[in-house]
């Protein structure tokens, strides 16, 4: 039994086809410049076109956001400084192609696994697909070729590339596993919307699996199972079809109120970022969007900031398509793992700790207008509320409203239709935030817990980092209590406090926040249902001295230990 990282949840029983790419060995030779130009752009030529076609078969199956990542493998391979960096070594030192290439992209490999945010880490894997795609070509040897498997299978392979991915038929690939890879690779992110199970870093993988094995994928627990004997396969089939039956089930519960079985109302909203996520979040039945990343307009942008009618666009279709439930909106949440291709950031010693979200903008006032004027516009299409990201103090907060009452005014000046007022909120992730609530509270109309950085920033804990993981723990007392803290802070004031984070959706911990007093679980998509099961089930008022007992303990073991206890009675 091998273990990995559910990436993409599902189950799957079925044949091993092993993906193993050709070994190339790259020497370094002497040649003729212009023949090993030549061979240099027909490769290149031959990759351009590789990418183009893998683009095309994937646009029935793919969102224009997981379509963007072709995108930016044809930048890479038509980049200036990697073509002309190639064909300045050709020149130069007359050596061969392969060599060339192997050299310029060893080097941008380099400086992306060696910068301090996750998102530039991961794009080395980017470079890696193209070049060893362009390398293939100049040698002539032909790579695994997964549009052309026609037959029921679960994928093993070191690693999937984005193109590979991007070309699998849901029809025939009933899920893969491989020995790398995160939550977070651009492989994970199209394995969860293309709905295929998937687990990622299963260690020894390669060296247990053989081809043509037979393995069941379990990517709810994070196991796979080699050579199943027959009961395993038995049993797994049945829990398999039970797990799907369960889900399916979920979806008489799309009409039904977020309400515990004494009467407390809460609401189950979706996150997303995108326009085109919002589909998702209708099907599932979310009582509205608790939070929508606007950066991933930023970030898929490619030659500058998305301008006003862009985002304006962007944000009226969400509203449209939402009707009259709420839509979140948080403002440009950008720095720390979120860069832009466009935008030179300044080199921070701890850019999770530095000028990032609203510390950016409003060190960028004409980026933070723009984006302040289309949403204006757009809340004249729905129920709209915008959400502040990364806010530490009173005074961040007052100047950021203060430019959006600026903007607002002269909007209304002009003669622009717009709602007669929208709710301003605070995202509480930074421990100074939950600490002065009771006084942000006086001032917004809502807040919205953002679990993923108030956990690393309590426990001083990067969440990016093995070495530390131990710590990054949302049942941990500090948390909880900076959870209590700014939820009592929000009701002191009369106003609503949700949480946006991954913890919303944990089934441990949703009976604790609602003995807290949480208004709003907010989270993904094919989470809501479930959440929404689990909050029907369940009496308000016996979440409140479990909230209140769970206070009281001085450990994360001490706390699950209680909240399993009190889930099992």
């Amino acid at each position: 039994m091998l273990k990995g990282i559910p990436a993409s949840q599902g189950i799957a029983v079925g044949k091993v086809r092993k993906i193993e790419p050709p070994v190339l060995r790259i020497i370094r030779t002497t040649a003729d410049p212009d023949t090993e130009l030549q061979r240099f752009r027909k490769a290149s030529g031959e990759t351009v076109n590789d990418i183009e076609k893998i683009r095309r078969l994937a646009s029935d199956r793919l969102s224009p956001k997981e379509l963007a990542i072709f995108e930016m493998h044809l930048l890479l391979i038509r980049d200036a400084s990697f073509v002309n960096g190639v064909e300045d070594i050709i020149r130069n030192e007359h050596i061969n192609a392969e060599a060339a290439v192997q050299e310029v992209s060893g080097r941008m490999i380099h400086e992306f696994e060696t910068m301090d945010d996750t998102y530039f880490q991961e794009r080395a894997a980017d470079v890696k697909d193209v070049t060893f795609r362009l390398l293939c070509h100049l040698a002539d040897r032909a790579l695994p070729d997964v549009k052309l498997i026609d037959e029921p299978v679960i994928i093993v392979a070191k690693d999937l590339s984005p193109s590979d991915t991007g070309s699998l038929d849901r029809r025939f690939v009933l899920g893969f596993a491989t020995e790398l890879g995160g939550r977070t690779s651009h492989t994970a992110i199209m394995a969860r919307s293309m709905e295929i199970p998937a687990l990622v870093g299963v260690k020894d993988l390669m060296n247990t699996v053989k081809d043509g094995d037979q393995v069941i994928l379990d990517a709810v627990t994070g196991t796979l199972i080699a050579d199943p004997s027959a009961e395993q396969s038995a049993a797994y089939s049945v829990y398999a079809d039970a797990w799907r039956g369960e889900r399916e089930s979920l979806k008489v519960l799309k009409q039904e109120e977020s309400v515990t079985r004494d009467g407390h109302h809460v609401e189950i909203c979706g996150n997303i970022g995108s326009p085109d996520d919002t589909g998702s979040i209708i099907a599932n039945g979310a009582d509205g969007i608790g939070l929508f990343r606007s950066e991933f307009l930023y970030m898929r942008n490619e030659t500058g900031f998305p301008d006003e009618n862009t985002q304006y666009e962007a944000y009226r279709s969400v509203l449209e398509r939402m009707e009259d439930r709420r839509v979140v909106i948080r403002t440009l949440d950008i720095g720390g793992d979120k860069q832009l291709a466009y935008h030179s950031f300044e080199r921070e010693m701890n850019p999770f700790l530095g000028a990032r979200a609203m510390r950016f903008c409003l060190a960028h006032e004409d980026v933070l207008r723009t984006q302040f004027r289309a949403l204006i516009r757009a809340s004249a299409h729905g129920k709209l509320a915008v959400l502040f990201p990364m806010i530490a103090t009173t005074t961040e907060f007052r100047r950021a409203k203060e430019i959006w009452l600026e903007e607002r005014e002269k909007l209304k000046q002009a003669e622009i239709p717009m709602a007669d007022s929208t709710e301003i909120g605070v995202m509480i992730e930074i421990p100074a935030a939950a600490v002065i609530a009771d006084q942000l509270a006086e001032e917004a109309d809502f807040f919205s817990i953002g679990t993923n950085d108030l956990i690393q920033y309590v426990m001083a804990a990067d969440r990016t980092n093995d070495k530390v993981a131990y710590l990054y723990e949302p049942f941990n007392p500090a948390v909880l209590r900076m959870i209590r803290m700014t939820i009592e802070g929000a009701h002191k004031h009369g106003r609503r406090c949700a949480m946006c984070g991954e913890m919303a959706s944990d089934e441990l911990a949703i009976p604790v926040l609602l003995g807290l007093g949480l208004d709003e679980f907010s989270m993904s998509a094919g989470s809501v249902l479930q959440a929404r099961k689990q909050i029907r089930s369940l009496d308000y008022s016996e979440t409140v001295p479990l909230a209140r007992k769970v206070m009281e303990l001085s450990s994360q073991e001490e706390v699950i230990a209680c909240i399993k206890e009190y889930m099992l009675k």
